[in-house]
């Protein structure tokens, strides 16, 4: 049998049970320029895929002032649009009592200092052992997302890199959130300590990523004549926050949020972060450092940690700026390399 096309997909009505539709109201206040009612309302209901919406829109379940029209319509001033949407999928992700260092948290929203060693959200129905399980036992309301394996996860952290993460309560705090992340207003700084001593206080690397050629768990940095097809557009600015002889400390800003990017880029100019052996750093310990005390790793991953966050409240509109404290070996990695370089001065 062959697979359906993206058309044949479109003209396929989604079924709706009346008894448990959800019936929506939308009054435009200003004009969007630019904005598709697809694009606009995926942003606003996340749970739904943009195709879902096309369909919606194609089988006259979403309409703009009383009448059918297309997924590419641009919404003006005054325009009402209705819509008839099926009920959530049932949440599958099971609910765990897993410790969470909750940093903030109110009606709307919370942020985490996500630990080592956890990933974001499962990828199946019965995997175990996520910061979603985690949220899902933690909280009594959380946004649907358009993933049911995804409830309240705005964004993520690699498994392995410690920090700040921003978790929605509700769908428009989700949507809201969501869209700064698009528009690339939310500033994140990052620390990690790498290996070497740039050359460069502080520099911005423009370098497009994608997945490796070799090996598919990895991202590489791609030559944007022969690979555009493959790779993402990916912009680092970094400053050197302290110079430690054969180690620094950096501070990271990414412009745009690609899987590994930081940890990518930075082994792109020839300064791997400490720890990540995935892209050439290596693991070290108290004695690699100062040449006495335990052998044993530090710890056995990056040195990579999301601290700060600084962000538009998606209800309030509040300027807000939160932090996520270090986690002790990063701050044991820290201070040996201060004091051996004051010893060597």
């Amino acid at each position: 049998m062959n697979p359906e096309s993206p058309e044949d997909i479109l003209e396929r009505p989604i079924p709706i049970d009346d008894d448990k539709a959800e019936h929506a109201r939308l009054r435009i206040r200003r004009r969007l320029p630019g904005r598709r009612l697809d694009k606009y309302l995926h942003s606003r209901f996340p749970r739904l895929s943009r195709t879902a919406i096309q369909r919606l829109i194609k089988q006259g379940a979403i309409t703009v002032n009383g009448e059918t029209t297309k997924a590419s319509y641009e919404l003006s001033s005054g325009d009402v649009v209705d819509l008839i949407l099926p009920p959530p999928e049932p949440r599958e992700v099971v609910a765990e009592d897993i410790p969470l260092d909750i940093v903030y948290e109110d009606e709307h929203m919370l942020a985490i200092n996500k630990d080592t060693g956890i990933i974001c959200h499962p990828a199946r129905g019965d995997q175990t052992g996520t910061i979603a399980n985690a949220l899902v036992f933690y909280a009594n309301s959380l946004s649907q997302g358009e993933d049911p394996f995804r409830p309240g996860i705005v964004h993520r952290l690699d498994k392995n890199t410690t920090g700040i993460m921003l978790v929605a309560k509700t769908d428009e705090a989700h949507w809201r959130l969501s869209l700064q992340f698009e528009r690339r207003t939310i500033q994140k700084n990052y620390i990690a300590v790498v290996h070497g001593n740039p050359h460069l206080d502080g520099d911005t690397i423009d370098a497009p990523i994608g997945i490796h050629p070799v090996v598919r768990e990895k991202f590489a940095v791609m030559i944007r004549e022969n690979k555009i097809d493959v790779a993402k557009n990916a912009v680092t600015y970094y400053e050197i926050g302290e110079r430690y002889g054969d180690y620094a400390l950096v501070k990271l800003f990414p412009k745009t949020g690609r899987t590994h990017q930081l940890r990518v880029h930075m082994s792109h100019i020839g300064h791997p972060i400490v720890g990540d052996t995935m892209y050439g750093g290596k693991v070290i310990s108290e004695f690699d450092i100062t040449g006495d005390g335990s052998v044993e790793p530090l710890f056995p991953h990056q040195a990579l940690h999301a601290w700060q966050i600084k962000f538009k409240h998606p209800i309030t509109e509040l300027p807000m700026e939160l932090e996520a404290p270090f986690p002790p070996p990063f701050k044991k990695l820290v201070t040996l390399l201060r004091s051996r370089t004051r010893e060597d001065s």
